[in-house]
């Protein structure tokens, strides 16, 4: 656990993340957080702000162009597909052995109530909450997983994942670049980094503490049949 607590620490850190395979540690980590069922854990709305700060401020780092609006525009391209490709993942996931999830017992990893939380925000949003899931921690892992247990129409959900990781990769790495070289957010990037994690977090605590309780009721034979028993 210690290590692991380590690692997400070090994922903060530009010179560390330039040190460990650079932006294409960060593009993996995109995919990983929309796509493996244990991405949760992963911060990938920091991740993507300290991205662009690193693109601003490179000097001699091994990017393609020697522009830097031309390497923005690069990684974004190359960390939105990443993200597309971690929902299609997740997607597949879902749909594949969604109903075997309900069915499993609850672990300190895996909680059912996760599922449940995402199914409500999907059926409540529908299409659009592919795109708003993006820039909420936890609900964006858990999103797609959902849309494929619950069958979503596939060229639906396609065309929502690449609006939705467009949308989230351009703007905060956009923002991230923009500020990279001021001198004060250089000088207070652990607090930035904790106020961006603040604010992406607040509305899922926010739905966990004063949302209305709900009880949700699955037909492990017929997924797409989930009906709410009590709210």
């Amino acid at each position: 656990m210690d290590s692991i607590i380590e690692f997400l620490r070090e994922l903060i850190n530009p010179d560390w993340i330039m040190a460990h395979g650079g932006l294409f540690l960060v593009a993996f980590i995109i995919f990983a957080e929309t796509g493996l069922f244990v991405g949760f854990l992963l911060p990938g709305d920091s991740l993507l702000f300290i991205t662009g700060m690193i693109i601003a401020g490179a000097k001699e780092s091994p990017f393609p162009f020697e522009s830097h609006p031309m390497n923005l525009i690069f990684w974004i391209i190359l960390l939105t597909i990443a993200a597309i490709i971690g929902n299609i993942v997740g997607y597949w996931f879902g749909k594949k052995s969604g109903p075997l999830l309900f069915e499993r017992k609850e672990t300190w990893l895996f909680k059912r109530k996760h599922l449940e939380s995402a199914h409500e925000f999907y059926e409540k949003r529908g299409g659009l909450a592919i795109i708003v899931a993006r820039f909420l921690p936890i609900v964006r892992t858990f999103a797609p997983i959902v849309a494929g247990v619950v069958h979503m129409d596939y060229k639906k959900f396609i065309s929502f994942n690449i609006l939705g990781a467009f949308l989230w990769i351009v703007s905060i790495t956009t923002l991230g670049f923009l500020l990279g070289e001021n001198a004060w957010i250089k000088d207070h990037l652990e607090w930035i980094i904790i106020g961006l994690i603040l604010v992406t977090t607040f509305p899922v605590f926010f739905k966990m503490i004063f949302g209305k309780k709900k009880i949700v009721a699955v037909d492990i034979k017929n997924p797409e049949k989930i009906t709410s028993v009590l709210d």
